[in-house]
């Protein structure tokens, strides 16, 4: 349905990626995966004709619609918030407001004519003339009553316009679909929505995530964007983990060690399952990994992260407790009479819907917001260490990666400073660079590298995986599973819940929460 002839996109001396020569069939949903600064987007967007290639031509069969979600969030102020996902079919959009103007003149035999002309192209574009219904009904599963439809775009928070986006290029269903980071901004139950749309998606589809739920939910291949090349895997992206990983192994070890080798690999597998409620999926993942074909997978030239999370101290008897916590803003209650106690070894997900009163949680927790009612109570003992929402907005100023984090601990151990900042893969003269001229992935693992540093005995993480990358969103899962102390996490990134969390609790609309002992599949069972 799609396909690349020596594709070649160059930045000046700088070659993203050559020769790319891909053939994307119907009915096939593709995870496009690399490390940030790849070219991931910059392929997607070649693909959707957004961007021009350096060399080669992107060819689309003739009468396929594409569909390419939209990344300006603001580009439709002053449209509905209904008539924003019908601009997803513009030739419709176009014909039913011409049809609208023209109901409201004087009728001639010339706007009779011009009626007949618009209501074929009506009926071209929607046959069963269920435009209207469609449109409410998605709109509703995405959390927008029929009574805010025709609202203002500019009525509503830059999340919702998101969803708005992700409407309008799933609604009309094109034969094409590019998606670059759906699930940003999206909370667990909206990306559980998204996930059930696009799996019946029959076309074909490409799709950049760094959510490997969402991957491996969606995905039958994955093209990998490395060496300046984009090689193609079946399987979803577990797979395709899994199978790169041998690989590299395979490179390490010599023939007479197989039998070594294979024994790592179970473990590995037993590993990357994280816990032992699965031991069922890693038997799973070992049939799968006897029947890959793993020959077209070569080592991959990324570098994952080392995410190690010591504590200085051990915690004494008290740890955390709020007791009777309400917040309100502008009469709107957030909290409404929490209370709950941390043990130690808790590790905690926070969790719930956007907007909820997560960050309120986390800022009352840390001290930052005083509650209405209610005490926030830290055991003498206590370190925590803090990432904020806003990491991104406050590390800035001009000085060396290693001068912010040093600022931080003029105590510390200055090879402990550059280990930190290197095991986030920040090396050598990248340690001396700018802190202003980070980008948010590195920013937040310069928050990371901080929290390192600190080596607290409990830790607060609201939001941590934003902008980072598949490999260091696997580093953090398992940094915290292995971490001594306890944590209370925010993320809707399920894999990373999965993989720490024995203890859930979710904040609900009301401002009570539910306290959920237990693993995070634990507790989606019982719910469900």
């Amino acid at each position: 349905m799609v396909q690349t002839v020596n594709l070649k996109k160059a930045f000046g001396s700088r070659v993203l990626f050559q020769d790319i020569n891909v053939k994307l069939d119907t009915g096939k949903r593709y995870g496009l995966i690399g490390a940030n600064g790849a070219g991931k987007t910059t392929f997607l967007k070649i693909l959707s004709g957004i961007e021009d290639a350096t060399e080669g031509e992107v060819q689309v069969q003739n009468g396929k619609k594409v569909g390419t979600l939209g990344q300006n969030q603001f580009a439709y102020e002053e449209y509905s918030i209904f008539d924003t996902v019908l601009l997803g079919n513009k030739r419709l959009y176009d014909a039913i407001k011409e049809k609208e103007k023209l109901y409201l003149e004087e009728y001639t035999d010339e706007i009779g004519d011009k009626l007949g002309e618009l209501e074929i192209v009506c009926c071209e574009e929607d046959p069963t003339y269920e435009y209207d219904v469609k449109i409410t009904k998605i709109l509703e599963d995405l959390g927008f009553p029929a009574a805010q439809q025709n609202d203002l775009m500019s009525s509503i928070t830059g999340g919702d316009k998101f969803k708005v986006l992700l409407a309008q290029v799933l609604y009309p269903k094109p034969d094409v679909l590019f998606l670059d980071e759906p699930t940003n901004n999206l909370d667990i139950a909206t990306i559980g929505w998204l996930e059930n749309q696009l799996q019946h998606h029959d076309g074909t589809m490409v799709v950049i995530s760094h959510d490997r739920h969402f991957l491996n939910a969606v995905c039958t291949n994955i093209l990998d964007v490395d060496y300046k090349q984009i090689r193609e895997f079946t399987g979803t992206y577990d797979d395709w983990y899994i199978a790169s990983t041998l690989i590299a192994k395979q490179n390490e070890t010599d023939v007479n060690k197989k039998l070594k080798e294979k024994d790592e690999l179970e473990k590995f597998i037993a590993r990357f399952s994280a816990n032992a409620s699965k031991a069922k999926q890693a038997t799973s993942r070992q049939k799968q990994l006897d029947k890959l074909d793993v020959g077209a997978i070569q080592v991959s030239s990324r570098r994952d992260p080392s995410i190690i999370f010591r504590q200085k101290r051990e915690v004494g008897k008290e740890l955390l407790s709020l007791k009777n916590i309400s917040k309100s803003f502008d009469g709107e209650v957030v909290l409404n009479n929490v209370s709950f106690t941390v043990e130690k070894d808790d590790k905690i997900a926070l969790i719930g819907p956007n907007g909820i009163g997560k960050t309120t949680m986390c800022e009352i927790m840390v001290e930052n917001i005083k509650p209405d009612e209610g005490v926030v109570h830290w055991g003498a003992t206590i370190q925590n260490g803090y990432f904020p929402q806003n990491a991104t907005d406050l590390i800035k100023g001009d000085v060396t990666l290693y001068d912010w984090l040093r600022d931080f601990d003029r105590d510390a151990d200055l090879a402990e400073i550059r280990n930190c900042l290197g095991r986030m893969l920040f090396n050598g003269t990248e340690q001396e660079k700018s802190v202003k001229s980070c980008s948010g992935g590195e920013k937040h693992r310069m928050m990371l590298s901080k929290i390192m540093l600190e080596q607290p005995n409990f830790m607060i993480l609201d939001e941590p995986t934003n902008h980072l990358d598949l490999e260091a969103i696997i580093a953090l899962g398992e940094g915290l599973l292995a971490y001594p102390g306890s944590v209370v996490c925010v993320s809707h990134d399920r894999e990373l819940l999965d993989v720490y969390a024995n203890r859930i609790i979710e904040i609900q609309a009301d401002g009570s929460i539910i306290d959920f002992k237990g693993s995070y599949e634990e507790y989606i069972e019982q719910k469900a």
